[in-house]
Formats: C-alpha cells, structure tokens, sequence
C-alpha cells in the first residue's frame, strides 16, 4: 500500500470528519503526518490532497461545515456511510451493520455513542489498528463503493474526491477518472468551498452530520 503506515491511513479518515472545532485545530498535525505520504504518491494526486488540506485550514469554519452539510448528507451518491451504496434501504443492511459491529467487538473498539459501523473515517480508523495485510484486502472488497464515492465527489468538483482517489491508489487500483473535470473546473476547485454543491436527483436522502472525529474507545473488560 501507499499508505504504509497506520497512522496514514487514521489521517486519510479524519479528513472525511465534519469539519468541527476538533479537526480544524487536528490539521496542522493531520498535513505533518501526510506530508510523506503526498511526497510518495504521483505528483497530481498528491497535489489534489495537499490542496484539501490547506483548503480545509484556510477556510471559514461556517462555510466549512455547512458545505460539508450539503455534500455528504444530502445524497445518496455522496453518502460516506459504505452500506448506503451497498444496500441501500434494502433487508441486508441490518444483517450488514450487525457484522461490522462484531467485528470491531473482536478487535476490543466500540464506536463511540451514536456513530454508524459502515461510516468510511470510522471504517478506516479501525483498519488503521489491523494488520497491514487486513487492511489491504478490507479496502480491496470496498474498492469499487470508493471509485464511485470519488467520482461523484468529482462531479461536484469536490477537493475531498482527493481521499478515495489516495486510497485506490494505495491498493494498487487505477486512481479515479479526473477527465469529466474541465481545465477551469481543475483550477479552482478551492471555489468549492464558497458555494453549497449541486445536488443530485436523490437529495432528499439526507444524514444526520458526524459532529466530531469518529474515535473508537476500548472496550471495558467482563
């Protein structure tokens, strides 16, 4: 993986987290541990990541948090919840959460109180604490839920479509199709930040919004 080390990948989750107090005042130390990684990967991508960053520390909290509102929870296509573009409203999804919640049991790390199993900063901060090979084939079986994720981030001109595009590349996937943006399109994405997206047909599929950087919690012994 690109992404070698774990707490690489914790900063990739962060990243995707409400923009709140918490992980504006995290970002200086979130651009430190990323720097790395930026340097390893093809220039153009680890140029769109370093411009997420300084966009998210440049930017007015209000804006932030609001445009961030408008982007992942109020669509479907840009849900950052893994089962919503798995399952749907559909019967499985239950079955689904009930699993991933298992599975975090067997690691010892609850969620704390009110998060989602299948939230993708949650998802990928408990891969942060698995082995690298886990993480590798975990991130593999949701390669195509990110691709999609990425490219309707794309369609919306999206700086955070640089994060899914990071983590395809980092299990050796082809990195997201950046050609349905334009040359203008490409250099002002940080105008995303100034206005609330487009929203697409599914809009009124709307999320609660997280309000603080996903953190697991061990679990107390019995």
């Amino acid at each position: 993986m690109i992404t070698d080390t774990p707490r690489e990948l914790h900063a990739l989750g962060a990243l995707l987290t409400y923009p709140g107090p918490a992980l504006l005042a995290a970002l200086p130390e979130i651009g430190e541990l990323l720097t790395p990684l930026v340097r390893r990967l093809p220039a153009e991508s680890g140029e769109r990541l370093r411009r997420l960053i300084e966009a998210l520390q440049a930017g007015e909290p209000l804006s932030l948090e609001e445009d961030y509102v408008a982007l992942f929870d109020r669509g479907r296509r840009t849900s950052l919840y893994l089962f919503e573009h798995v399952h749907g409203e559909s019967r499985d999804r239950g079955p689904a959460m009930v699993d991933l919640h298992l599975a975090y049991a067997r690691a010892g790390l609850s969620l704390v109180e009110g998060e989602l199993p299948d939230y993708l900063p949650a998802v990928l901060e408990f891969l942060s604490r698995r082995p690298l090979s886990e993480a590798n084939a975990t991130l593999t079986d949701c390669a195509d839920v990110l691709r999609k994720l990425g490219q309707a981030l794309i369609e919306k001109g999206s700086l955070y479509a640089a994060v899914p595009d990071v983590l395809l590349l980092g299990i050796r996937q082809p990195g997201l199709d950046w050609s349905c943006l334009t040359v203008q399109e490409e250099e002002n994405l940080d105008a995303d930040w100034e206005s609330p997206p487009a929203f697409g047909d599914d809009a009124s599929c709307v999320h609660k919004p997280a309000t603080a950087t996903v953190r697991f919690m061990p679990r107390p012994p019995r």
